[in-house]
Parts: C-alpha cells; sequence; structure tokens
C-alpha cells in the first residue's frame, strides 16, 4: 500500500546521462555501456519519506532532437522532473531553455530539478557550479544539484529532494 504514487520525468540532451542516472538510482549499480534510448524508458522504486510510502514511476526521454515532439505526451501525468545536463558540456547547460520552452508549452506546473551531471569529471568540467545554480534561478526551477552516477554522489539526494517536493504539494491541495 502506497500512500502516493508519483510520475517522474527525466529530461535532457542526448548523452546527459539521463539512462546512467535511472540505472544507478534504481540499481545503486553504475553500467557506464548505456544504448541510446528510443522514445522513452521507464522503470519504478519503492521508498520511505518520513514514513510515508511513496511509489516512484521515473520515466526516462530519449534526448535526441527527433524524438522531441512527442516529449508533451510523454510529460502527461507527471508529478515532478530531473532536468539534466553534462557539467563537460557547456551546450548542454544552454540547451536547458529549449527544454523548458517545450515544457512550458505544455502548461504542466510540477517541480522541476536542474541536475549537472558526471560531477566526477571535474578535470573536464566546462560548467561551474555557479553557473548551474543560477540558470536554475533564472529560469525559477525547485532546486539545484550536481550528482555522479558514476560514484552515485547526490543520486539518492536528488530522487529524495524532488519527492519531498511532490509530497508537499499532494497534501497541501
Amino acid at each position: 500500500m502506497y500512500d502516493a504514487i508519483f510520475k517522474v520525468v527525466i529530461f535532457g540532451d542526448a548523452g546527459s546521462g539521463k539512462t546512467t542516472l535511472l540505472k544507478r538510482y534504481m540499481s545503486g549499480v553504475f553500467i557506464p555501456d548505456t544504448q541510446m534510448t528510443i522514445g522513452v524508458d521507464f522503470d519504478t522504486k519503492n521508498l520511505a519519506i518520513d514514513s510515508i510510502q511513496v511509489k516512484l514511476m521515473v520515466w526516462d526521454f530519449a534526448g535526441e532532437e527527433r524524438f522531441r515532439f512527442i516529449f508533451p505526451k510523454y510529460i502527461r501525468g507527471a508529478m515532478g522532473g530531473i532536468l539534466l545536463y553534462d557539467i563537460t558540456s557547456y551546450a548542454s547547460l544552454s540547451h536547458v531553455y529549449d527544454w523548458l520552452s517545450i515544457m512550458n508549452g505544455t502548461n504542466k506546473q510540477f517541480p522541476i530539478i536542474l541536475s549537472g551531471s558526471k560531477a566526477d569529471l571535474e578535470v573536464s568540467r566546462e560548467v561551474p557550479y555557479e553557473e548551474g545554480l543560477r540558470v536554475a534561478r533564472s529560469m525559477d526551477l525547485d532546486d539545484f544539484i550536481e550528482c555522479s552516477s558514476k560514484t552515485g554522489e547526490n543520486v539518492g539526494k536528488l530522487f529524495e529532494i524532488l519527492t519531498k517536493k511532490m509530497l508537499n504539494i499532494a497534501f497541501t491541495e
């Protein structure tokens, strides 16, 4: 029995680490050689937040431009989102605005966390932490956090923060 069931969407550019993030969160294992997502993929996870039983249905959306036309249909029913960019690719951060403009066309209102992936690749960093934080604030997103699917740094924390935000909305409405 669950107190809440939430659909969560992970979206962002191809190669930003969405599938690796999903696999790390679901299994606790880093899988370096993932296949490109065609359309969407999803998995589920059960967790407890402050004794509240939650089921997350996490949807991983393909980041290639040829799939973006289905994005508005894919987010239907979503209660939260993770917008992922790669800290080693400034271009992936610049495309955050494109992803949000697609989402804004759907009139969906749910918490979105901006997350910089591949935080373990500090030596290859192109996007300073402060720049990601600035973008998140300027776009009025609900939070910002960097994570690493390879080391597991902040992966669970990212989903926990988002789940708490979704619970706050669900139990105040």
